[in-house]
């Protein structure tokens, strides 16, 4: 199959936005909200977020900016992947344009909780400890939506890992690692939402998929398309 011109441009846009949306995500979701978050107190979170607003603000601004950007990767997606098997990827472009939505309503409540937390006046009269509450339900409900779009991620992500095996467009080792990483990520995920309290830590399902998204973004950017897809060598 002749590699065409788009193609090869979608692909450098795959690489760069795999490359600009992992460092703006993690920001945001590992050291903002790890900074701020306290598992074991309502009063300590909405303390913490009440006391760093702008930090907060950075936060949720970095995660629209990454979720905008996941945009421009799916679509890329496909434009690359669709001529090689096109049900397969409108599956993921599907997929993956669901968890994209669901992290947009992850943001509305996260604009929430500035509300609440802030300066608004017409909150002025409700108490504290009532407030942070509210807040703290609407931050439970950006990990519930952030969780089922992570199963969202995993499965499109496997069905766009089993097109670039198909392609050739890329090495079988880097394919493979896409789907191993991306099948980790979805089942850990899901079954996070059955066990909550089992061994499905950040860093069990998401150092596979980091490690793929970052090195195929590197490979696409800089390396591009082969002249000649491997199988048809």
């Amino acid at each position: 199959m002749t590699i065409t011109d788009s193609q090869r441009i979608a692909a450098r846009f795959v690489g760069a936005a795999y490359l600009f949306a992992l460092p703006t995500s993690m920001f945001a979701e590992l050291y903002v909200f790890s900074q701020l978050l306290d598992a074991g107190s309502v009063t300590q979170t909405a303390h913490n977020i009440a006391a760093h607003q702008r930090l907060f603000r950075l936060g949720i601004a970095s995660n629209f900016l990454a979720f905008a950007v996941d945009g421009i990767l799916i679509t890329a997606l496909y434009l690359v992947l669709g001529p090689v098997r096109r049900g397969l990827a409108l599956l993921g472009l599907v997929w993956r344009t669901i968890e994209t939505a669901l992290l947009f309503v992850a943001l509305l409540g996260d604009m929430q909780v500035t509300k609440l937390l802030g300066a608004t006046r017409y909150l002025a009269a409700m108490p504290p400890a009532q407030l942070a509450m509210l807040a703290r339900l609407a931050l439970s409900g950006h990990g519930a939506a952030y969780n089922f779009a992570l199963v969202l991620a995993g499965m499109g992500s496997t069905v766009f890992a089993l097109v670039w095996w198909r392609s050739g467009y890329v090495p079988k080792w880097l394919a493979g690692l896409g789907i191993l990483a991306s099948a980790n990520l979805a089942v850990c995920t899901f079954l996070a939402i059955v066990f909550p309290e089992g061994p499905f830590t950040v860093s069990f399902y998401g150092g596979p998929i980091f490690l793929f998204e970052l090195t195929m973004g590197f490979w696409l950017l800089f390396k591009g398309l082969p002249r000649t897809p491997a199988s048809a060598a």
